[in-house]
């Protein structure tokens, strides 16, 4: 190994020459033979005690002089390095070994006879009286190794710290450490790596969530989609709130013209009566008082009336005759009082044959109806409110429902179970009727037959009354020059089609016949004596109040 370069070639060894004179020991004895040469120690360090080859005496504490007279070669070759030693050369040179101070003294063998000087490191004696005479050749300990890097961090005025061997015990208990530590390590960045990537993966990083989002759609909508129905019909659709003196409801309406006049069912103006109290409340939310301007309870319709309004939108009225089933309908209304509800489906059929009412014991408050069929949504509060199709346009006024808890057609106000998908509806071709003859005189004419039906027949068919039983109030089971007298209608005669479409009881001819204006001609198919007969009909007018 090639010693540091700062410390020099290390000097070789010299050849026996006449030493001068030393110095007398005590006693004036001339010493023994030369000095071996001294190592030489840091600034500060004590310098180790010379031990005599005799016990004559102690020799001086100062190195023998180095000769200056023996020439020094100019290419000395470097010894090769032997490690049997750490710190010496193989010929017993010094070689720099880190932390040491300096260079150690030569062995013996190298420096030839002499006292041998104490091993480097040794703690220096404390001063005091002279040291026993040690043997002639005492064994140098063996050196400390140094720690590495203790070459750089040299400390010239600390002792180097002693340190044993490390076996081969203490390297597997060192190693046994290390992997241990290594395996908690290891185990300690997985648990934090994983924790780190699961709240990534949830998460998205360590920075404030930031949800992704589409800006709104600007402009209208398509003016037949449902949203584009919607902002057309919502303004002329207003709630109603009726309070009487024993009972109160909620219903909807729509405006029919500039004049304040609204359309609506019966059904929800009737608790109030004549004394009682109607509020009329407007999409925009303007309030304002209606009176009834006319009501009918065998359509199951009334109008109302407020003034002092402004902006008013009335609603266009379509053709419920040109309805086709499948068509997209929209229904608006109050439903369970939450006002401007909108819902939407289809019409499921058509000329469907419904009655409701019927709490009046003398059936004066039945309601027959030849419905529009819907599965739009429609609930307690939606009576009254407009059954619009893909243009917005009024084609029946929402009435009835067949509710899960009621099995049989009946008015919202009767059957309270909520929709199930069939709902009923006035047609607007009937209701336009009705309602002009209730603003332009209080009441609508209803077409008739003039005839006496059996209801309580239950054969196929709707059956005139028989000869002798007398109709209702001890009328003739046949008016005498009424409609069906001219017709050749006779008692006991069972109708069983109008215009082709079956009969199957005396209420289906009765809605069968509202559906029509006084005035109209029916074609009758009529069953006598086991044959079958065609006959023409001319609706006749009946007021009611």
């Amino acid at each position: 190994m090639d010693t540091p370069r700062d410390a020099g070639h290390p000097a070789p060894a010299h050849t026996p020459a006449a030493a001068p004179p030393g110095p007398c020991a005590p006693g004036g004895a001339p010493a023994p033979g030369p000095h071996a040469p001294a190592a030489e120690h840091g600034p500060g360090r004590p310098l180790p005690p010379e031990v005599p080859a005799t016990g004559a005496g102690r020799p001086h504490a100062q190195a023998a002089p180095h000769p200056a007279h023996a020439p020094l070669p100019v290419h000395a070759p470097l010894p090769a390095p032997v490690p049997s030693v750490p710190g010496e050369s193989a010929g017993g040179g010094f070689v720099p070994h880190p932390g040491d101070g300096g260079p150690r003294p030569a062995s013996a063998s190298a420096a030839g006879a002499g006292p041998v000087g104490t091993a480097y490191g040794a703690p220096a004696p404390a001063p005091g009286p002279a040291p026993l005479p040690a043997p002639a050749h005492v064994p140098a300990p063996a050196p400390l190794p140094a720690a590495p890097g203790a070459w750089q961090q040299y400390d010239p005025w600390s002792a180097p710290p002693a340190a044993g061997p490390v076996g081969p015990a203490r390297r597997r208990k060192r190693r046994g450490a290390l992997v241990a530590g290594a395996v908690a390590l290891a185990l300690l960045a997985g648990g934090a790596g994983g924790v780190a990537g699961a709240y990534i993966e949830r998460y998205g990083g360590i920075d404030d969530i930031s949800l992704p989002q589409v800006p709104g759609e600007a402009g209208g909508r398509n003016p037949e989609s449902v949203a584009g129905i919607a902002r057309a019909a919502l303004p002329g659709v207003v709630t109603l709130h009726v309070r009487g003196n024993a009972e109160q409801g909620t219903g909807t309406g729509f405006v029919l013209d500039r004049q304040g006049h609204i359309l609506t069912n019966n059904h929800v103006v009737e608790p109030a009566g004549t004394g009682g109290e109607i509020s009329v409340t407007f999409s925009g939310g303007q309030t304002a008082r209606a009176r009834v301007v006319g009501q009918d309870s065998g359509y199951d319709l009334a109008v109302v009336q407020v003034q002092g309004v402004t902006g008013l939108h009335p609603l266009t009225l379509g053709d419920s005759d040109a309805v086709q089933v499948g068509d997209p309908v929209v229904a608006i209304g109050a439903p369970y009082d939450l006002a401007n509800t909108v819902t939407s489906g289809i019409i499921s059929a058509k000329q469907r044959p419904i009655t409701a009412g019927g709490k009046k014991g003398d059936g004066s408050d039945v309601s027959y109806v030849d419905a529009l069929q819907t599965d739009a949504p429609i609930n307690p509060g939606n009576s009254g409110g407009p059954l619009v199709d893909a243009r917005a346009r009024v084609i029946g006024i929402n009435s009835a429902i067949r509710a899960a808890d009621s099995g049989s057609g009946g008015t919202d106000g009767g059957a309270q179970g909520g929709s199930i998908g069939l709902g009923f509806a006035i047609p607007v071709n009937q209701a336009k009727r009705v309602a002009e003859e209730l603003i332009n005189t209080g009441h609508a004419t209803h077409p008739v037959i003039g005839v006496t039906l059996e209801m309580e027949y239950d054969g196929d068919g709707a059956r005139v009354s028989a000869g002798g039983k007398g109709g209702k109030g001890g009328q003739a089971p046949v008016t005498p020059g009424g409609p069906g007298a001219r017709a050749g209608l006779r008692p006991g005669d069972v109708i069983t089609r109008v215009d082709g479409a079956p009969v199957h009881s005396g209420e289906e001819l009765i809605i069968k016949v509202r559906s029509h204006r006084p005035g109209d001609v029916l074609t009758l198919t009529v069953q006598r004596d086991g044959a079958e007969r065609s006959v023409r009909l001319t609706l006749g007018s009946s007021g009611r109040d």
